[in-house]
């Protein structure tokens, strides 16, 4: 009887033990299984998206060789004029300011001068003379014919009329020379036709010829320079006649083209760079001189390199991937390792093989996709 107590009482205690490790064991396993991770499920683009992607296909190009250049716009130097004054005296009647259009011969301004007077006055003398000299060669001439001259008076006559013409022709032509302005006025007209790009006087400004400062500056910027700065480790990736493209400022997405057709044989002591010159048209007159300029310079090399669409470039940590087209909607991500760009196109040195197709479009997004 006391062992039957006994065995019951034991089961009393094992019951609630067994269940206890029971429990226990179930919500070990039950823990184990809500922690258990799901498969990664692999992006596939859609086809809504995939239907109007842009496939670009990885092929050899001609490589061609870039290097960027800083600059600034300048005056054609050789469509320009300083106009300077070539007597002395006072400035009267500006009529352009900075910045005016002028055509070829417009009256720019008048000088007040005594030289113009005296080159008046010597004129209205040697007109003088000729009249004079010519009365006395045609009296003489009579005379002679008379008898009543000799042949010396005559041609001492004829000697002084050729001399008063050789004066009168004088006079014309340094008159001529000074605007030809017989009232004491020296004109000031523009040879060409341009922009007044600098104005250095105002009415009433003393003219003296010992200043070598000009009175106005005319150029035509129909045509302008654009000087590009090169470093002297980068002067053997530059030719005469290498294609440039110039970019502005003002006008970011707008490129005017070129070719370097000067090559400057000097280092700016300075800066310690030499300087190439582009010619470019500016039939709008958007080029301005003195503004700063970039210019993408280009050569050909006799040699090929891989080249696709610079928009299927992605950059991210630090480097350039590239999304390879693998078909059914998969796509590769895939590192590449960049040679230069030119315009919409970019050489690879390494990253994808001849004939690969790579998305163009909406790359970006994908991209994001794949990595998440």
């Amino acid at each position: 009887m006391a062992n039957n107590h006994h065995n019951k009482k034991s089961r009393i205690f094992r019951e609630p033990l067994v269940i206890l490790l029971l429990t226990g064991t179930m919500l070990f396993y039950g823990c184990n299984e809500i922690k258990k991770p799901e498969e990664k499920v692999k992006y596939v683009i859609p086809d809504s998206l995939l239907n109007t992607l842009v496939i670009d296909t990885v092929k050899k190009c001609p490589l061609v060789n870039i290097i960027k250049l800083t600059g600034m716009v300048d005056f054609n130097q050789d469509k320009q004029v300083n106009i300077y004054s070539l007597v002395s005296g006072n400035i009267q009647d500006i009529k352009v300011q900075l910045g005016d259009f002028v055509n070829k011969g417009q009256v720019l301004a008048v000088v007040k001068s005594g030289e113009m007077a005296g080159y008046g006055y010597n004129l209205v003398v040697a007109e003088s003379n000729v009249k004079t000299t010519r009365k006395q060669l045609d009296a003489s001439g009579e005379l002679f014919k008379s008898g009543l001259t000799s042949i010396m008076d005559l041609t001492n006559a004829q000697a002084a009329y050729d001399q008063a013409m050789s004066q009168l022709e004088t006079a014309k032509r340094v008159l001529k020379i000074n605007g030809n302005n017989a009232n004491g006025d020296y004109i000031i007209k523009s040879p060409i036709s341009g922009f007044i790009v600098q104005k250095n006087v105002t009415n009433n400004t003393l003219v003296r010829l010992d200043n070598g400062t000009s009175l106005f500056t005319v150029s035509d910027l129909n045509d302008v320079w654009v000087q590009g700065n090169v470093y002297e480790a980068n002067l053997g990736q530059v030719h005469v006649g290498d294609m440039v493209e110039v970019r502005i400022l003002s006008a970011p997405d707008q490129i005017f083209r070129g070719k370097i057709d000067k090559i400057l044989n000097v280092l700016d002591p300075a800066s310690k760079v030499n300087r190439v010159r582009v010619v470019l048209k500016n039939s709008g007159y958007q080029l301005k001189p003195q503004m700063f300029a970039s210019l993408l310079v280009s050569n050909p090399e006799n040699r090929e390199a891989l080249c696709l669409l610079s928009k299927s470039l992605i950059y991210d940590r630090s480097r350039y991937y590239v999304l390879v087209e693998k078909g059914k909607g998969e796509a590769e991500i895939r590192p590449v390792e960049i040679l230069n760009s030119l315009e919409d196109k970019t050489y690879v040195r390494s990253g994808v093989m001849e004939g690969e197709r790579v998305i163009a479009s909406n790359a970006l997004q994908i991209y994001s996709e794949l990595n998440n």
